[in-house]
């Protein structure tokens, strides 16, 4: 499913222009990035958990030069789903 299909099925379901739903998703969107990026963890309940994840510096090979490379400590996004969510999508019930 694409972000258009998305925005087709929402305006489908709300009777909402698609032109506001769009923007409405796309200030979403924006607001997670922004807020991952300040290193502010998202949850929504019932849903689940944006939140950001630190990894670890570590040694990784480059094969094509036969030599490793220091990979440095980085913060990377990750979402967590909720077990509401994890069991409907195990389920394959949906929520019309």
């Amino acid at each position: 499913m694409t972000k258009a299909d998305t925005i087709s099925r929402i305006a489908e379901k709300t009777g909402m222009q698609r032109e506001e739903i769009e923007n409405v998703l796309e200030a979403f969107f924006t607001t997670i990035k922004t807020s991952l990026s300040e290193g502010e963890n998202i949850y929504f309940r019932g849903f689940g958990s944006f939140v950001v994840k630190q990894r670890a510096e570590k040694t990784a090979r480059n094969i094509a030069q036969k030599s490793t490379i220091i990979v440095p400590a980085h913060q990377v996004p990750f979402f967590k789903p909720s077990n509401d969510f994890i069991n409907q999508v195990k389920d394959g019930s949906s929520t019309k």
